[in-house]
């Protein structure tokens, strides 16, 4: 066999090798965590162009936990960690946030806090989208994953007017 025909030979057999490796590692990749069920939100207008940009450029940890993905796939939302931290963009105004709420601001993004059934949920004040983070309360402190989420969200939800 000429030298030319046994690194063709060989060459072939790494690509094969390679590509045998490479569906290995794409099927692993899909073997992550369940998909979180969550309600979508449906915004409009330059709410929902502002919560796809925001999406596009969330972290991949939030507060020390791995991304997992959301059903349905196109809901503006997203999850991180087990119990999940779900974070979902262009929600409604929440009913019970009244101009004399208390607010709380966290790396220049004001936050109107809750106590939720299983932990604490936080939606977004004086910004063009309402964005929600509902927090499990095995996450303590349970503000902490907001400071992960400040600067997509200072960049992408416009500030209408500051955290008072």
């Amino acid at each position: 066999m000429s030298r030319s025909a046994r690194h063709s030979r060989g060459l072939a057999a790494g690509v094969r090798a390679a590509a045998t490796a490479g569906g290995l590692l794409v099927f692993l990749a899909g073997c992550g965590a369940a998909p979180v069920s969550t309600e979508p939100p449906r915004p409009t207008g330059a709410a929902a162009t502002a919560c796809r940009a925001l999406l596009s450029d969330l972290p991949d940890t939030v507060q020390g936990q791995d991304a997992r993905p959301v059903e349905p796939a196109d809901a503006l939302a997203a999850a991180w960690g087990d119990p999940p931290i779900v974070l979902r963009c262009g929600v409604e105004r929440p009913a019970r946030l009244r101009p004399s709420s208390p607010c709380l601001e966290v790396d220049g993004v004001g936050w109107f806090p809750q106590q939720a059934a299983r932990g604490h949920l936080f939606t977004t004040v004086g910004r063009s989208a309402y964005v929600e983070v509902a927090v499990p309360e095995a996450y303590q402190p349970a503000a902490e994953p907001l400071v992960d989420l400040a600067d997509a969200i200072r960049r992408h939800i416009p500030e209408r007017r500051p955290c008072q």
